[in-house]
């Protein structure tokens, strides 16, 4: 079997719900239920004998210790993790206790575990660290996208928390051996994605008549990656990858907020007409957030020539079916719009003036 950390979150619960309609291998879902972390996008797994999950914390070591030893796992996938950039401006303990000790911890376990196994399950066992291109910096209008040998530059207390535990996993393969393979992706989108981040936000706004909040000037660019795609990248490198080596993971899709923004207003209107007139009228620019990073992309020709990985989705169909799905599932997005999304919604965009 294997261990999915954070497995009740966006990418997580993406990856354990491909996983079972893949495979026949079971699957423990290991995730601390924070704002971001929804059961409900599990559902559909309850009645499935592969599928167990336990409410726990990585960064308590008897849990850890408790839960190798009984699952005996042939991986751990490490998607647990604090990772909204603006939430870890306004409060950075939880990003540095989550996403580094948190790491710390789990690694410790995993290490201690999988010192007691015999060489054959020793050799056969993975580790694999997801992570974001986020730890890389910033790059210029012309810049070459960031590769596997790009230096770290960290601009946020996420990404820099991020960029800690990537550091540490590397640690414990060259100072210990343990087992273990790194990603390093985009910005994922797609279903379940909690409305905080840019796309979901969009949508859940446009469709309530509500302010389309872009920040500064609108023309930060990302790469944007399905997360269906970012989920097969990950089970190929789990897959066949070379242990402590990392792999980047992108979509080929540079796209600017305020064209992504766009993009949601004209597929929506075109859907489900909104009869007070076109979306884009709800665009309002704000100020922006401090440090904002301005360009990422992602070279992702390593995992392509090595793994013979590539997206399947173009950011055309990739976003034309996200719409498609939050369209399809009113009763998720009111599930996940609690007082405490609200207050959050609030707290980031209540009090900030036009641009």
């Amino acid at each position: 079997m294997i261990i999915v950390t954070g497995g009740a979150g966006f990418i997580g619960s993406n990856f354990v719900l491909d996983w079972l309609a893949l495979n026949s291998e079971p699957v423990l879902v290991l995730d601390s239920l924070s704002y971001a972390g929804n059961l409900g996008n599990l559902r559909s797994l309850q009645a499935d004998p592969r599928f167990e999950f336990v409410r726990g914390d990585i960064a308590d070591r008897a849990s850890m210790d408790s839960l190798l030893a009984r699952c005996n796992p042939r991986a751990v996938i490490h998607f647990a993790a604090e990772s909204h950039v603006d939430r870890s401006i306004h409060g950075p303990a939880a990003f540095i206790r989550t996403n580094i000790e948190g790491t710390f911890t789990l690694l410790e376990a995993t290490r201690a575990w999988w010192n007691t196994l015999g060489e054959s399950a020793r050799s056969a066992f993975r580790f694999l660290h997801v992570s974001t291109d986020e730890v890389y910096g910033t790059l210029g209008t012309t810049d070459p996208a960031f590769s596997e040998t790009t230096p770290y530059a960290p601009n946020s207390p996420y990404a820099a928390s991020k960029a800690a535990s990537d550091h540490l996993v590397r640690a414990w393969h060259h100072t210990y051996g343990l087992p273990v393979l790194t990603t390093n992706c985009s910005n994922n989108y797609g279903p379940y994605q909690f409305p905080e981040k840019l796309i979901p936000l969009m949508i859940v706004n446009a469709l309530a008549g509500k302010p389309l909040p872009v920040y500064g000037d609108g023309m930060q660019i990302r790469d944007w990656l399905y997360v269906g795609d970012h989920c097969s990248a990950v089970r190929r490198v789990l897959e066949a990858g070379t242990l402590g080596e990392t792999y980047n993971i992108g979509g080929h899709n540079e796209k600017a907020n305020i064209n992504i923004v766009r993009t949601v207003c004209a597929l929506l209107d075109a859907r489900q007409p909104d009869p007070a007139g076109r979306r884009e009228r709800l665009i309002t620019y704000v100020t922006d957030r401090p440090g904002h990073d301005r360009r990422y992309a992602i070279d992702a020709r390593k995992i392509e020539r090595e793994l013979g990985w590539r997206p399947a989705e173009t950011f055309e169909s990739g976003i034309a079916r996200t719409i498609d799905w939050y369209l399809a599932n009113p009763d998720w997005i009111a599930g996940v719009q609690s007082g405490a999304y609200r207050e959050w919604i609030d707290t980031q965009y209540g009090n900030r003036k036009s641009a």
